[in-house]
């Protein structure tokens, strides 16, 4: 049976916009395994350098924020925020990887375990978003929903 052109070409145009969802999603996922790796190799009196000498000489000058804010990078560097923060990014961002490359092969299995995954991102950036006052990170979580739904679609179609 014929499918009608339009259904034909919705069809096309939601595959396109799947595909380059989850292909965001890929330079995403390498970004934060990029990130993660880098903040494992560099030593902390370089990140709390850098950002004592970007606060106070190029953007707020010497005063309470900018004390507060190299504070908050020596308190990253020193407690397990980092360690936290190293293993998360490396994580996520394999994660990220290994579910765009099976959903663009097209392996049906990985599309229900990326429909889980991506939700449990989702629950967790509105955590975190909650917890930190957070502005953007609704903004990821709704673009995950997103993901979800189109990864849920293409599933059913496939």
């Amino acid at each position: 049976m014929l499918e009608p052109v339009c259904a034909t070409k919705a069809n096309k145009t939601q595959e396109t916009l799947f595909r380059y969802a989850v292909l965001l999603k890929g330079i995403d996922g390498g970004g934060q395994l990029l990130a993660g790796l880098a903040l494992a190799l560099i030593p902390p009196t370089v990140i709390t350098g850098v950002v004592h000498a970007i606060i106070t000489r190029d953007l707020i000058g010497d005063g309470t924020l900018a004390h507060h804010l190299t504070h908050a990078a020596q308190d990253f560097t020193d407690g397990g925020t980092k360690t936290f923060a190293i293993i998360y990014l490396i994580l996520h961002g394999l994660i990220k990887l290994a579910l765009v490359i099976a959903l663009m092969k097209h392996y049906r299995r990985a599309y229900p375990v990326a429909a889980v995954v991506l939700g449990l991102f989702v629950a967790y950036e509105i955590y975190r978003a909650i917890d930190t006052g957070s502005i953007v990170l609704p903004i990821f979580a709704l673009l995950d929903v997103v993901v979800i739904y189109l990864v849920i679609r293409e599933y059913r179609l496939t």
